[in-house]
């Protein structure tokens, strides 16, 4: 699979008309197929709902929605269409539309010219579904006149369970181009996203449902890839989880996934930091790398040790603290260290003691071969800019920081990153030359060469101690089996990640969800189809299919 890119709202405009002006595929036919797929959408998504209200604005969104409202109507749903609009007011493909739906009538229509039109339309609301396809892509903000009217309609419902709304292309008032969290403006609810062809930035970075789970989902409509062409240098990277789905050669050994060495950790008498380290071997593991090594200091290696037989350890001299001491930079122990190792994950529990940050900048000097870097080792740098630069040259470096580690990286508040957190990250990709994970809702991967992949997966229940460790060893373990491609390898295993805990978590609760509780899912992941069965491209949530009722049912065959 392709890099599905990301596109600005006027780049889906230019899209669609390339399409049409220079591979002769009409505007109309495109409208049939998102209409087609709206439809069969709703019903897959919403099986039971079999009174379906449509509102419809003039513009090509409505066209859609009117469309699809043919279409459910003759599929024997109960539908009503409410236009918020006169009808001479639809021109090109919205007006045709309107004459398929019309003429005959295709269940109840409603032609609503004013707000107050609206009140005499209660009952619309008492439908199974809502299919909001008043404004689209090409929609500015503010939502204004009766799609407005409509909103604050909808919010003064004294229905008692309101039913689930499924937008088209977007919820109507969320500006398309938003790479934000969150729209001040007013913006319709929506429980489902279907938009087409490609995502725009609202839906990779926007909350645009109710609940983080609901899906988004893309849907082709026909537009060849050649008329897919974005300067945004934006892609998602649920498409790099191709790069793992390959079978393996038939004569494949240990030898040819990689050996990754993990560095961190640390126990002493005031405590320490086990677990981390051995949670980033484990991952690493559980990634498929053909050999993984932990070196720890002596007092944790024990408990590290004990993570899984298959693991490697070494133990390394400790300080008096229990930290990683720099003794461990004599020239005998660096080659028994690194002799034979393909990746290097270092910081998970490593520590600050001044020791360990003279051995950590050593060993990363010392050293050529693609590393992850996370936890205190980026505190440790974050200190010393000069030298990550010096480190980037001619490797792959992949730093991992949450928001207040890029805070101390880029020497920013934590405000300014959240505030800005695609330009933050890939500014720093680009000055620094290296491969920066940063962390969060809606993981961003930011490449030395300016391109940037924007994760959909994951959930607030993955806010727990261990979720980061986990993620540095899935990046070192893929990155070990594919060194040629380490740009698709650290995109795979962040949407991994997220997609792993997706899964774990409809098993359990947000709250009791443990970080290595998702590495039972890793496998389910991994032979994940983002495409689902129908074709749709599933940015965010996850087919019925994979539901933990449907996954009963099919280990009950």
């Amino acid at each position: 699979m392709e890099a599905m890119q990301v596109l600005s709202a006027a780049e889906m405009q230019a899209c669609d008309r390339v399409t049409t002006e220079r591979f002769s595929i009409p505007s109309l036919q495109l409208m049939r197929a998102a209409s087609a797929a709206v439809a069969a959408f709703a019903r897959q998504q919403f099986p039971h709902a079999r009174n379906v209200t449509v509102l419809c604005g003039t513009g090509n969104n409505g066209g859609d929605g009117m469309m699809a409202a043919r279409l459910l109507s003759d599929a024997g749903l109960d539908v009503t269409t409410l236009l918020l609009g006169a009808p001479n007011k639809l021109t090109g493909d919205a007006a045709e539309a309107w004459l398929e739906l019309a003429s005959p009538a295709h269940g109840l229509i409603h032609i609503v010219a004013t707000a107050e039109d609206l009140a005499r339309h209660k009952s619309a609301l008492e439908a199974d579904l809502i299919v909001d396809a008043l404004v689209g892509t090409g929609f500015k903000p503010p939502l204004k006149g009766l799609a407005l009217a409509a909103l604050d309609w909808l919010k003064a419902s004294h229905t008692p369970v309101l039913a689930p709304i499924l937008a088209i292309d977007l919820p109507s008032g969320w500006p398309a181009d938003a790479i934000i969290a969150a729209v001040d403006g007013p913006v319709f609810p929506a429980d489902a996203v279907i938009t087409f062809t490609s995502p725009k930035p609202a839906h990779v970075f926007g909350q645009l449902t109710r609940h983080w789970d609901q899906p988004i989902v893309v849907a082709s409509i026909g537009s060849p890839e050649a008329a897919i062409v974005s300067q945004l240098k934006l892609h998602w990277a649920g498409s790099a989880l191709a790069l793992t789905q390959a079978p393996r050669a038939a004569a494949a050994n240990k030898g040819n996934f990689g050996h990754v060495l993990v560095v961190g950790g640390s126990l002493g008498t005031a405590g320490g930091k086990s677990g981390a380290p051995a949670m980033a071997s484990l991952a690493a593991l559980r990634a498929g790398a053909g050999l993984v090594t932990a070196a720890v200091p002596a007092p944790a290696l024990p408990l590290v040790a004990a993570v899984a037989t298959e693991l490697m350890t070494l133990p390394l001299a400790p300080t008096p603290t229990g930290q990683i001491a720099a003794e461990n930079l004599a020239p005998e122990v660096l080659a028994m260290l690194m002799a034979g190792k393909s990746v290097l994950a270092i910081g998970p529990g490593l520590g600050q003691s001044a020791d360990t940050v003279k051995f950590t900048t050593g060993l990363l000097s010392a050293t050529r071969i693609p590393a992850v870097i996370d936890a205190d080792a980026l505190n440790i740098l974050a200190t010393k800019p000069v030298l990550l630069a010096k480190l980037a040259k001619g490797r792959t470096l992949v730093l991992t920081p949450h928001p207040g580690e890029m805070a101390r990286l880029a020497n920013i508040s934590i405000a300014e990153v959240q505030a800005n957190r695609l330009e933050v990250a890939r500014t720093f990709a680009q000055r620094y030359g290296v491969t920066l994970v940063l962390k969060g809702a809606r993981t961003v991967i930011a490449h030395p060469d300016g391109r940037v992949a924007v994760n959909t997966t994951g959930s607030p229940a993955m806010a727990k101690g261990g979720s980061g460790d986990l993620l540095t060893g899935l990046i070192a373990g893929l990155l070990a089996q594919y060194p040629s491609g380490a740009t698709q390898a650290v995109e795979a295993a962040v949407y991994i990640h997220g997609l792993a805990a997706d899964l774990a978590v409809r098993q359990a609760d947000q709250h009791t969800l443990l970080a290595t509780d998702s590495l039972l899912q890793l496998s389910r992941a991994f032979r994940f189809d983002s495409r689902g069965q129908n074709g749709y491209v599933w940015l965010q949530g996850l087919p019925a299919e994979l539901s933990p009722a449907a996954a009963s049912h099919e280990a009950a065959k």
